[in-house]
């Protein structure tokens, strides 16, 4: 016996979780369907643009984005290779987002120029050059990926001829030290004809292992190498030549020779750049993150400086581990050439008991000395944020299996001095979360934590039981006593942005309440002064920047309220309840339920409220909001949390989960609003996991709609979520919060939705498409709408529309006129 289930009964399992019916039986495929014009109207409304501010904050620039591209753009054909969906073509990202309008607004004087971009323009986000002058983005051209530059005082842009962009692994251009020159990925000149794919195989495709341990994650086999071929073609498309190109008058110069680049990082004050380049040989298990690599650095004539590691492939990682030996390498950003990095010190595996994880180190330029060590970390080093004037850092470190947290102020200049520790929390902590460090942007373009005197400024969310306010601290880094400049008041929601003039007391904020949407305020620092609510602040009074109008006015009929309960264990749990436009008093309507469970360590981080019944209301991804328009009250994110000793959390999830979901519906029939006998319930990705779930074991819902969900926790048998234990460790966990072992008893109908091209590691199609089998066989009601070219999340409009008839239909019909039990 294991664990309680005889091996041939777990083999079973298995066996039948892949092996269970006939493929699903092929359906005419029908044009794409519309949802009600109502719905069509809000979805079809004009995005909020994205704000992009410039680094000396005397201007930003509103990108209006493309939410919903058409099918056509996602539909052009692609190679799948080692991770990267590519389209040859032009070598963009296949499911790139993009923008088409651009607008500077001038701070804090609101004056807008608009920014005459090509002919039906598909762009990414402007970057800044540090002193403001210019800013750079690329245009998906029809043909190419093309380089855009643009002149911040007349807000004219043009294209650097004769360079075609290679976006392959990652953003393909950033701002040397000097901000006069660009650091670009280029398509290599005459790299020749790539890779026949059609030709037939050179033999079959062996993969072999040698007796060592070496779980992975579940990717979609689609998109990792599995031939020769594909080696070729991901070698020739990720191929990269690097070229800095003078932004003033486009000249070209090339930067080394062709390689395939995973990043590259300019030196902050000297002529060096830090190259990491993947190598053979590739592995046909894990994306190309994990391929070998050589870390150098490079003078600007492309000769070797130093050759700072050799990096093997990383395919035996263990699950939440990292890679032995160095890792995560940068510069230190106030220093003109130093090297940071990582290395594990308990062989990169977190079930290894040792004082300290990891240790941070250091090398400065001409690299001829031994590494220094500067600090070693209990839990896993995470990232380094550098203090403006170079004497402290901050280096966080995290433990994800305890959900815990530290940071630690280290001198960098004095590595035998102990750190202090400054925080040291649950990453869980919503409360009492001190903020995040406010940043700046140093002259040769490196981000640092802004200082003043021995002070730092915090951004906080300001999460509280009547629900976040966000706030901006004084932290003085000697007492680490916060002064509270700005909180948002308890009618509206507004976050701090950026500092205007730090002399001066003045910065930007951006506000937004229900009735008015979000725009963009300058608030300055006065004497202390107490807020109606009691609170001291030193805030005066908004000027407005920008006057956004409201591009949905029929949803300002929807109303919204927070609603605190409890689970049956005593958590404190809570949702937003919204209620549709024209509800009157007593009705009781039917009702939706989205929601995604979260797994905690500590009872007390599961009850946090997150979130604010004060924010403009609009209808956006994950689109669960629609329904409002068609008469529905919407129970939006009550919470879900599975709590519980991190080692065991999933041995109680099912139970968990039911009491959660009873205690939100009871709370719900309770205020008299919702009609208990018509209730649905819907979740995307482990919600998706949630909702058929429940269906299969409470009666609490009448139907469910589940999006791009893992239904078959064997299939993830190395570990899903937090749940570190593997299937054969704890197979009647797997098989106990699996949906598919219980597909018998989904009684309730269900309807699965699923991107065809799903590439999230787990929630591959094949999970809902054996779902559906499951519950065929097994005479439930289900259906089945597999949305082509999409991937986890959906991108185009016209899989939106369909996502949204689907859902409305299937509520229509199963929840809302569904006859009394």
């Amino acid at each position: 016996m294991l664990g309680g289930m005889n091996r041939p009964l777990l083999a079973a399992l298995i066996a039948a979780s892949i092996l269970l019916g006939s493929r699903v039986p092929a359906a005419a495929q029908t044009a794409y369907q519309k949802p009600p014009k109502e719905v069509l109207d809000v979805l079809h409304a004009p995005a909020a643009p994205d704000t992009v501010v410039s680094p000396v904050r005397d201007a930003m620039i509103l990108a209006t984005p493309v939410r919903y591209p058409s099918i056509a753009y996602l539909a052009e054909p692609m190679l799948r290779l080692a991770g990267v969906r590519v389209i040859p073509r032009t070598r963009r990202p296949q499911n790139a987002g993009y923008w088409s309008v651009f607008r500077i607004v001038a701070l804090p004087g609101g004056e807008e120029r608009a920014v005459e971009l090509p002919a039906d323009a598909k762009v990414g986000l402007p970057a800044w050059s540090a002193d403001g002058k210019r800013f750079a983005f690329v245009n998906l051209a029809a043909d190419s990926v093309e380089l855009w530059v643009g002149d911040a005082a007349t807000a004219r842009v043009r294209r650097i001829e004769g360079i075609r962009l290679n976006p392959f692994f990652g953003r393909p251009l950033q701002w040397m030290p000097d901000q006069k020159t660009l650091l670009v990925r280029a398509v290599p000149g005459g790299q020749g004809a790539p890779p026949a794919q059609d030709e037939p195989p050179r033999g079959p495709s062996i993969q072999e292992t040698s007796g060592e341990k070496g779980a992975s994650s579940t990717y979609e086999v689609r998109d990792v190498l599995k031939s020769q071929k594909d080696e070729e073609l991901f070698s020739y498309y990720g191929m990269t030549q690097f070229l800095l190109v003078d932004a003033e008058t486009g000249r070209a110069a090339a930067l080394g020779v062709p390689g395939l680049y995973a990043s590259a990082t300019p030196a902050p004050g000297a002529p060096l750049v830090l190259v990491e380049t993947i190598h053979r040989p590739f592995s046909y298990l894990t994306t190309h993150e994990r391929f070998p690599r050589e870390v150098d650095v490079l003078g600007m004539d492309g000769r070797l400086v130093y050759h700072a590691a050799s990096v093997p492939l990383a395919d035996r990682v263990p699950i939440w581990g990292v890679r032995t030996g160095p890792r995560d390498f940068g510069w230190r950003a106030t220093e003109p050439a130093t090297l940071v990095w990582f290395e594990a010190l308990d062989g990169g595996d977190w079930k290894t008991q040792v004082p300290h994880r990891d240790r941070v180190l250091m090398l400065k330029s001409p690299f001829t000395s031994a590494p220094e060590e500067v600090v070693r970390t209990r839990d896993r080093a995470e990232t380094v944020w550098w203090g403006e004037r170079g004497d402290t850092a901050l280096v966080v470190s995290v433990d994800l299996i305890k959900h815990w947290t530290q940071t630690h102020a280290v001198d960098f200049d004095h590595p035998a001095k102990p750190a202090r520790l400054i925080w040291d929390m649950s990453s869980d902590e919503a409360y009492h979360h001190p903020g995040w460090p406010v940043m700046k942007t140093l002259p040769t373009g490196a981000r640092v934590v802004l200082q003043d005197k021995d002070s730092i400024y915090l951004d906080g969310q300001g999460a509280s039981p009547e629900g976040d306010r966000p706030f901006l601290d004084r932290l003085d880094m000697k007492t680490l006593k916060a002064e509270r400049l700005f909180r948002c008041d308890r009618s509206s929601y507004e976050e701090f942005y950026a500092w205007l003039d730090l002399k001066a007391g003045t910065f930007l904020t951006r506000r937004e309440n229900p009735a008015d949407p979000p725009n963009f305020f300058v608030r300055a620092l006065t004497g202390r002064v107490k807020a109606p609510e009691g609170e001291a602040t030193r805030t005066a009074a908004l000027k407005p920047v920008t006057h956004l109008p409201d591009p949905t006015p029929q949803l300002r009929a929807v109303t919204k309220r927070l609603v605190t309960y409890k689970r049956a264990d005593g958590i404190d749990l809570s949702f937003t309840l919204y209620l549709p436009p024209g509800y009157k008093e007593g009705t009781r309507l039917p009702a939706i339920v989205w929601a995604y469970p979260l797994d905690y360590a500590d009872p007390k981080m599961a009850g946090q409220v997150t979130g604010s019944t004060h924010t403009f209301t609009t209808f956006d991804w994950p689109l669960h909001l629609f329904p409002l328009l068609e008469g529905y009250a919407i129970l939006d994110n009550p919470l879900m949390p599975v709590v519980g000793d991190t080692d065991r959390i999933y041995d109680t999830y099912m139970e968990q989960l039911v009491a959660g979901a009873k205690a939100a519906v009871d709370k719900a029939v309770e205020l008299g609003v919702v009609d208990r006998d018509r209730i649905g319930i819907t979740g995307h990705s482990h919600g998706g996991l949630m909702t058929v779930n429940l269906l299969a074991h409470s009666d609490l819902f009448r139907a469910g709609v589940a999006r791009s969900g893992a239904y078959n926790r064997s299939l993830t048998a190395f570990g899903f979520q937090n749940e570190r234990r593997t299937l054969w460790e704890a197979p009647e966990v797997y098989t106990k919060v699996s949906p598919y072992f219980h597909a018998d008893k989904i009684k309730a109908p269900l309807l699965l939705i699923h991107g065809a091209l799903d590439v999230n590691p787990g929630t591959v199609p094949l999970q809902s498409e054996k779902l559906f089998e499951a519950i065929r066989g097994n005479g439930g009601t289900a259906r089945l709408v597999m949305l082509p070219f999409e991937s986890h999340g959906y991108r185009a409009m016209e899989s939106t529309e369909q996502v949204l008839y689907e859902m409305l239909a299937w509520f229509d019909k199963y929840v809302k006129n569904a006859p009394p039990r």
